[in-house]
């Protein structure tokens, strides 16, 4: 027998105009995961790396013998990026779960948000001055911009239990994404069109001036567009914002202990994020590190990878309406296990692409459009349902901490591979485990229990 939804009281009445508020923050950090994340930083902080290694910008990451010392710390240049991606996701282990559980107390979210999200923009902006060999601060700016992001995104997150019930999520989680894709697509497109304009063949120098006025962009859209949820969202303190009381960062603190040591009675909550944790990483670093894979071992023009990743943002704009719509007919769950069976096939074929031949690269960024809107907003959307009732920050502090364009595992293992193997496409594949074992533990989650253990009313499919 079919659940029944939960009753109007079950969450507070939120309009057209306060949930198009909410879309728009998709829309103003997807800048960030798009321009920044996707296309030009592993590019641009690979080749500023190569100048402080004493390598010539003209030079194959493969052929350049020189090492970076970070902190003391031998490391390939080729490798540095993928660590730092690695090491920001380390540091959000412990920065988004107290940020969640600041947010559930705080009776003012919208100052959460507002401050998270200016200092990730500010700190993108700030690539301005990363010039020359000044590849540290390049890794320091993209930490606290990743790490203040991902919290930004662990208080917006938080909003979505309050402004749908349970059969409306996957549709108000999937409309968000899909505008994400667009405004980060938009704004990728006009990038593309200064990479056109302004290049100029040979001059690598040139190229790497504009790539990071390109990341420049992606701060001054972020700060921007913030703007609109920041004036249109409603505060929705719950239970726990009305019960905090003192210092609210210590309280979050306090709450957080009390939630680890409680978290055994929500297993099977835990067992789905684990398996979210572990298939999403696979998901993120495929983004965080294509460019660099086409770039480095495809040997693809920077123009080609814009391309590729502009057909992405506005087929997963689609995608995700798509997805959405099709989890309405057989449910969020077994929607969300298709599109694993199509990412597993992804990094297959990306193993066997041909060096120098954009039209492969394009075909498989294609497949990647269809699919990836769908599979984070459906696995969102599902994970609010798990969620006990008031604690939608901290569980969504867990969750965040692999999201957005940025993983930990997956960089970690593929610039090992690489350090170890010297080849990018052996990297790629190592990424088959995590679409596999992720896959696994999703299907033996029981969704319907799992709701139903949170004490929230389970919606009609899953």
């Amino acid at each position: 027998m079919a659940a029944t939804t939960g009753t109007p009281t079950d969450v507070p009445a939120a309009g057209r105009r306060e949930r198009t508020g909410w879309y728009f923050y998709d829309w103003a950090n997807s800048a960030f995961s798009t321009t920044v994340l996707t296309v030009f930083l592993g590019p641009f902080l690979t080749s500023v790396t190569k100048v402080a290694a004493g390598c010539q910008l003209s030079t194959d990451v493969d052929d350049c013998a020189g090492r970076v010392h970070p902190l003391g710390i031998s490391v390939a240049a080729g490798s540095f990026f993928p660590y730092v991606v690695s090491l920001s996701v380390f540091l959000t282990v412990f920065v988004l779960p107290v940020m969640g559980a600041v947010a559930d107390r705080a009776p003012r979210k919208k100052v959460l948000l507002a401050v998270t999200a200016f200092i990730a923009s500010a700190a993108t902006v700030s690539f301005a001055f990363v010039t020359g060999d000044r590849y540290l601060l390049g890794g320091l700016l993209f930490l606290i911009a990743n790490i203040s992001g991902g919290a930004s995104i662990v208080v917006y997150n938080s909003f979505l239990p309050q402004l749908a019930g349970p059969d409306e999520r996957d549709k108000v989680s999937s409309r968000g994404w899909a505008l994400g894709y667009l405004g980060g697509g938009l704004l990728l497109a006009f990038n593309l069109v200064a990479v056109t304009i302004l290049s100029i063949d040979g001059n690598d120098q040139r190229t790497l001036d504009i790539a990071r006025w390109c990341i420049v962009s992606a701060g001054v859209w972020w700060a921007l567009f913030t703007l609109i949820p920041l004036a249109w969202l409603r505060e929705h303190p719950g239970a726990e914002a009305s019960t905090a009381r003192g210092n609210i960062l210590l309280d979050g603190f306090r709450q957080l202990g009390h939630t680890i040591k409680g978290i055994r009675a929500y297993p099977l909550t835990l067992f789905f994020l684990l398996a979210y944790l572990i298939y999403n990483d696979g998901i993120q670093t495929v983004i965080a590190l294509a460019s660099q894979y086409g770039t480095e071992e495809l040997d693809l023009e920077q123009s080609t990878l814009i391309i590729t990743i502009l057909l992405v943002q506005f087929l997963a704009f689609g995608g995700a309406l798509l997805l959405g719509a099709m989890a309405a007919r057989i449910g969020a769950r077994k929607t969300v296990l298709f599109s694993l069976a199509l990412w597993l096939g992804v990094v297959i074929a990306a193993y066997w692409l041909p060096a120098g031949e954009p039209l492969p690269f394009m075909l498989l960024g294609v497949a990647i459009g269809l699919v990836l809107g769908g599979s984070q907003a459906l696995s969102r959307s599902l994970f609010s349902q798990l969620i006990p009732r008031g604690r939608e920050g901290e569980y969504y502090g867990f969750y965040e901490i692999s999201d957005k364009g940025t993983s930990w595992l997956g960089p970690l293992l593929f610039g090992i591979v690489f350090q170890l193997t010297n080849s990018y496409r052996v990297g790629i594949i190592s990424l088959v485990v995590f679409f596999l074992v992720g896959g696994i533990l999703l299907a033996l989650v029981p969704i319907r229990r799992a709701i139903q253990a949170a004490g929230n009313t389970p919606p009609r499919l899953l």
